[in-house]
């Protein structure tokens, strides 16, 4: 039989010893303590009870931390996951409850919020997918007693396409705060050329970042974006993609300190990058914004807003496709077929209506060479 007593604190503490099996529970109503204490004996007496007390003494914190530890490290995508545990779910109130008391109610009211705040569908589904992950690692590999939240969970539809270029104007306003010459401004000295290089090479900022000195061929101008077992593979599985690299890229490497021993061409974190980016962009739409007032024009509100990292492999591809072929281009940015590459080539309108202005002019002396 169930043991239950009224606590100096008000609350109502129920034990249960039957077969061995030993458990107790604190609750805020006497009707809440009799309740459980029933459903357990009959979970016991049918051989079907599960110890909770593991699952109710772990808080989310610190499951995310086992799972950094022991998960997050051998992804390909660790740096990024990393980001996110770090940066999003470590932060949250709901880091402070245990696995056992979170539910599916938890995360749809996290899931509206965030919406509300503004934050991409994309993101919010990343996020929920590393808890959802980590919820089945717990119950598969920790053996904790405990059911996934997420997994039944509506989920924000995502809309990935995205036609962003930099507009005119923006690549000479993010390269002036990222130099460091804007007074009363720091910026992480890396940053500069690690955009410059990702307009150059088309690459994702996790292969930039990842790129070591022993990729780089100088003389053959060429960089090899490395996969394999041991090492950070490129997002579409293959195990090398050779990336030719342009004047301009090589006078970037070129500006670097390379090491004797070698190591990472750009050594700074992922992280670091992304602050730095966001911080970077926010001043020079500050800047910008206060050059419009001082001349007395207009700022536009397209400049400097809502302008990502990931913005710069639509430029970069975009440009590159004025001057390799299609499967050239495919080489270069690891896409292995054009419907997906089509979602980075946005060429602009004006560019195209230059050609057709060319085309014109064609037929025109084609019709003027016609007989009658």
């Amino acid at each position: 039989m169930a043991t239950i007593k009224q606590r100096d604190n008000g609350k109502w503490q129920a034990k249960i010893r039957k077969r061995g099996a030993q458990e107790s529970r604190v609750f805020d109503s006497y009707d809440d303590a009799v309740a459980w204490a029933a459903i357990t004996e009959s979970e016991i007496v049918r051989g079907v009870f599960i110890p909770r007390e593991e699952a109710e003494r772990t808080t989310l914190k610190s499951a995310l931390e086992r799972y950094l530890a022991e998960v997050t490290v051998g992804k390909k995508g660790a740096d990024q996951e990393t980001y996110r545990i770090n940066g999003t779910w470590l932060k949250d109130k709901l880091a402070r409850k245990s696995l056992a008391a979170l539910s599916g109610a938890d995360f749809a009211a996290w899931r509206d919020t965030r919406l509300k705040a503004g934050y991409a569908p994309a993101s919010v589904r990343n996020d929920l997918a590393i808890i959802s992950h980590l919820f089945s690692v717990a119950a598969k590999e920790w053996g904790l007693p405990v059911t996934n939240p997420v997994k039944n969970m509506r989920l924000p539809s995502v809309n990935n396409a995205r036609s962003r270029r930099l507009l005119p104007g923006e690549e000479e306003g993010l390269l002036e705060v990222f130099d460091g010459k804007v007074v009363g401004e720091r910026s992480n000295k890396h940053v500069k050329a690690v955009v410059l290089f990702a307009l150059e090479t088309a690459l994702r900022q996790e292969e930039i970042m990842s790129l070591q000195w022993r990729d780089v061929d100088m003389k053959k101008r060429v960089a090899t974006v490395r996969g394999g077992a041991d090492e950070k593979g490129t997002k579409n599985g293959d195990r090398t993609r050779d990336v030719p690299l342009s004047s301009r890229a090589v006078e970037v490497l070129q500006s670097l300190a390379r090491p004797i021993k070698g190591g990472l061409v750009f050594p700074t974190t992922l992280s670091a990058i992304k602050q730095s980016w966001q911080r970077g962009v926010a001043r020079a739409r500050r800047l910008y914004v206060e050059r419009c007032e001082e001349a007395g024009v207009e700022p536009d509100d397209r400049l400097f807003v809502d302008l990502h990292f990931h913005d710069l492999r639509h430029e970069a591809t975009s440009r590159l496709a004025e001057r390799l072929a299609l499967h050239e281009l495919m080489k270069v940015t690891g896409h292995r077929d054009t419907r997906m590459l089509s979602r980075y080539y946005h060429p602009r309108a004006e560019d195209l209506a230059k050609k057709l202005v060319d085309g014109s002019h064609t037929y025109a002396s084609f019709q003027d060479s016609q007989p009658g």
